[in-house]
């Protein structure tokens, strides 16, 4: 059989035709957000809520009444959420014109002390561009377009009832959609199990964190720490880029109510607990690194907020870390998934083995 001429096609005429392709695929996924983002969502709470319903399966509960369980408090965490934003939103306007005194004189002694250095500035125009109200819009953005998307609660939970009950059978439904009805494909296995393990842990870990910023705060007296450990515990999905963030507006309100002090131990508190958290209950928990570079994490927060709106950017790590995984698990991608990780890890040849041994023994 003759070869095709695409099969005798240049390697500039192949890789455009595959960049054109993705540029197909993700201008289509663009214009069709407004169902794939509810998909995604209703995916992730899936895969996070499987571990759940598992085990309650294992305490002998039927598992279409375990699903029904675990989505009732899916449904009132989602309803507290929305309850717990928008009464926040509320009070806060409420106080702002408090909050823009308490920054004019937090800022004067600021103002003082600079003018020593002949850098002169009005409170005014310090105060114009630190507002209060910016401290709440920086926070609730992404909170209140989740809130919006979990306008279609029913769509949602719909969604997630269904894909907990075709669980089951994913695997065996992929390793046949792959040809491969013995099952011996063992990446496909593998991809799965990485995929749910990452996202649970991930999640457990950033719970761990809200609620530990969020009592930190609570203890020095912050307004509206369940707020701010909420947006902690969200963002800590974005490792790096998400804490900065998160730590942003509690501490210029820590600032604004009780000054200098306080801000700088709100600021130990989100330093303490990226650093507890993310470098070592988590990788300890993983069993390894699953990290991405840091340039990665901020390309690939552009790239899904681009794609997907603000929900993207909350779940833009754990899409690309699927990517990631997905790579790993498969012969011809693994180059790839090497050039989306942090620091790699040396590979010894298994023939070195004995050598290297050697060398650190002595």
């Amino acid at each position: 059989m003759a070869p095709s001429p695409f099969d005798q096609a240049s390697v500039a005429t192949r890789t455009a035709v595959f960049l054109a392709s993705v540029m197909v695929i993700l201008a289509g996924i663009k214009a069709a957000s407004t169902v794939v983002v509810p998909f995604l969502l209703a995916m992730f709470i899936a895969i996070i809520c499987s571990p759940l319903v598992k085990l309650l399966t294992r305490v002998k509960i039927p598992r279409v009444l375990a699903i029904l369980l675990v989505m009732v408090v899916v449904v009132l965490l989602s309803v507290w959420m929305g309850a717990l934003v928008g009464s926040s939103v509320v009070d806060f306007r409420s106080q702002l014109p408090e909050y823009r005194a308490q920054l004019t004189g937090q800022l004067h002694p600021l103002v003082m002390f600079l003018e020593q250095f002949n850098i002169h500035l009005s409170t005014e125009q310090v105060r114009e561009q630190f507002d209060p109200g910016r401290i709440m819009s920086l926070a609730t953005d992404i909170l209140t377009s989740l809130g919006g998307l979990m306008a279609n609660t029913l769509l949602i939970v719909l969604a997630v009832v269904f894909m907990l009950l075709e669980s089951n059978g994913i695997n065996r439904k992929l390793h046949y959609a792959l040809d491969d009805p013995e099952m011996r494909l063992q990446q496909i296995d593998r991809f799965l199990e990485s995929v749910n393990r990452y996202l649970a842990i991930k999640t457990l870990v950033s719970l761990a964190t809200g609620v530990f910023c969020g009592l930190g705060l609570y203890l020095i007296g912050v307004d509206y720490y369940l707020l701010w450990g909420l947006v902690a515990f969200l963002l800590n999905y974005i490792p790096n880029i998400g804490s900065i963030i998160a730590a942003v507006p509690a501490v210029i309100l820590a600032f604004l109510q009780f000054g200098f002090g306080s801000a700088a131990a709100a600021a130990a508190i989100y330093v303490a607990a990226n650093m507890i958290m993310g470098n070592l209950v988590e990788p300890r928990l993983m069993g390894r690194t699953l990290g991405l570079s840091t340039l990665v994490v901020f390309l690939s927060l552009i790239f899904w907020g681009w794609l997907l709106g603000s929900v993207g950017m909350l779940l833009s790590v754990p899409l690309t870390m699927i990517v990631k995984i997905g790579l790993e698990s498969s012969n011809s991608g693994r180059w790839f998934a090497v050039l989306l990780e942090g620091e790699p890890q040396p590979v010894v040849p298994r023939g070195d083995t004995s050598e290297a041994s050697s060398e650190t023994s002595a």
